[in-house]
């Protein structure tokens, strides 16, 4: 009788065990499939991008900082056809990354990529940064003293560049990372689209005042048709989103389930009236890349070339798309740090690069108005006034920041500029606040 029983409770074991398989073949649960989504997706760019050893980067990129489960995560590239693909104890929730010559990588989910792809810009890299790629570093041993301290570059930094009157005088590299090596900016990418919407703006096409109802026509049924692009530039639309990670939610969502990413954004129902709630949102930027390339009649896809990255010489720039060929405006743009510095350098110089006015005039000084609604925290064109860390505002200086540690500082009144970027957990408090204030002493500036 005992024996029957433990056959019975084995079977039951068993066919439990076969079910439970058997789901997670078949119906994986989102939070497998946003960890094997995001596993290919950093893997497949920093490969075919960066031309980052694969194993390094499931290693040290996705596994060492990221959720329990990714450590179960094994993942198989295709060098031939460039694609990467993720699983899950090597057969679950198996997720795919494709890339295009110029365009990145892209989750596929159940969907055919289309067969376009950007020709790579070419310029002339003679003479100093930023007409070329040459740099003139400072001797001054008080420069190379900061530039060396780790405790001011912070743990997990890959690349230091500091920008003084216009020239590169001073940076560091991690060990297995150089000027040619191609970063993510992950939400730094959000100013690079506000910028775009400047050149948009320079070129009569877009205004911050425009509604998005031709983009979304269902908004035009609701309180989202009183919507502007410059509510969606301060992350003041209303539209409910919940941008944490580490879990199941919007953004997760968005980035690693969704094959239009704009559109699932998009979808988000109004919570309050436009301008008066702050609500920091990645679809939003999201969204924003649909309405600007919904403006050109090309889907404006080599409009950043032509637009930004070519004036500024910045050659390595390759901003990602997903299936519906959006840029993924919020968060995926690759470059090198010099490439990354331009942009910063565009900013501090008002949107003018060798004499030609890239950015409306008066553009940028709109971008660093502080959103009301923010507590002053936040800036009108996707930048933050608040420095990273638990710092109270510096002057009038003013951060692109993104995910993990990246940082670009432009301080006007030192004529300055600072890049920092790396992987670096929110959780270890890094700032490169104290990085900075410790170039302008080294300079002989006044920081208070």
């Amino acid at each position: 009788m005992f024996g029957k029983l433990l056959k019975v409770i084995a079977g039951l074991v068993v066919l439990g065990g076969l079910g439970l398989v058997g789901y997670l073949l078949i119906a994986p649960p989102d939070l497998l499939k946003v960890g094997t989504n995001y596993s290919a997706k950093i893997v497949c760019s920093n490969v075919f991008i960066a031309g980052r050893d694969p194993q390094e980067v499931l290693s040290v990129d996705v596994q060492a900082p990221g959720h329990p489960l990714l450590k179960q995560v094994s993942i198989d590239v295709d060098r031939e056809a460039q694609t990467v693909q993720a699983r899950l104890f090597r057969f679950f929730a198996p997720a795919t990354s494709q890339f295009r010559e110029g365009l990145g990588c892209t989750n596929v989910h159940d969907a055919a990529l289309s067969d376009q792809s950007l020709v790579a810009p070419t310029r002339s890299a003679v003479g100093l940064w930023p007409e070329g790629n040459d740099v003139a570093l400072s001797q001054d041993q008080q420069i190379q003293t900061v530039m060396s301290d780790k405790s001011l570059l912070g743990e997990g930094y890959r690349a230091v560049v500091v920008v003084r009157n216009g020239r590169i005088v001073a940076e560091n590299y991690a060990d297995g990372f150089d000027a040619q090596t191609p970063l993510l900016g992950w939400s730094m990418t959000k100013t690079v689209t506000a910028g775009l919407i400047g050149t948009l703006i320079e070129a009569g096409r877009m205004n911050l005042s425009d509604n998005l109802v031709d983009s979304f026509p269902d908004w035009a049924e609701d309180t989202r048709r009183d919507i502007t692009v410059a509510d969606m530039l301060s992350m003041t639309s209303g539209l409910q989103w919940d941008e944490e990670y580490g879990d199941v939610s919007d953004v997760t969502r968005m980035l690693y389930l969704s094959n239009d990413m704009a559109g699932f954004a998009a979808d988000r129902a109004p919570e309050a009236k436009a301008g008066t709630d702050f609500n920091y949102s990645s679809g939003t930027t999201t969204i924003l890349s649909r309405v600007w390339q919904d403006h050109l009649p090309d889907g404006g896809l080599v409009y950043p070339q032509t637009a930004l990255f070519e004036p500024l010489g910045m050659t390595s720039a390759i901003l990602e798309t997903d299936v519906s060929d959006t840029f993924i405006g919020s968060s995926y743009l690759y470059a090198t740090a010099r490439d990354w510095a331009k942009f910063g350098q565009l900013l501090l110089q008002k949107g003018v690069w060798d004499n030609a006015r890239i950015l409306p005039e008066g553009f940028v000084d709109w971008m660093v108005e502080p959103v009301a609604a923010s507590d002053g925290r936040y800036a009108k064109g996707h930048l933050w006034l608040e420095p990273p860390g638990d710092f109270p505002p510096f002057e009038d200086a003013y951060w692109l920041q993104g995910h993990d540690g990246q940082f670009i500082g432009v301080f006007p009144s030192h004529d300055m500029v600072v890049l920092r970027m790396g992987l670096t957990p929110s959780r270890l408090g890094y700032s490169s606040l104290p990085l900075a204030q410790a170039l302008i002493s080294a300079f002989g500036d006044d920081p208070t």
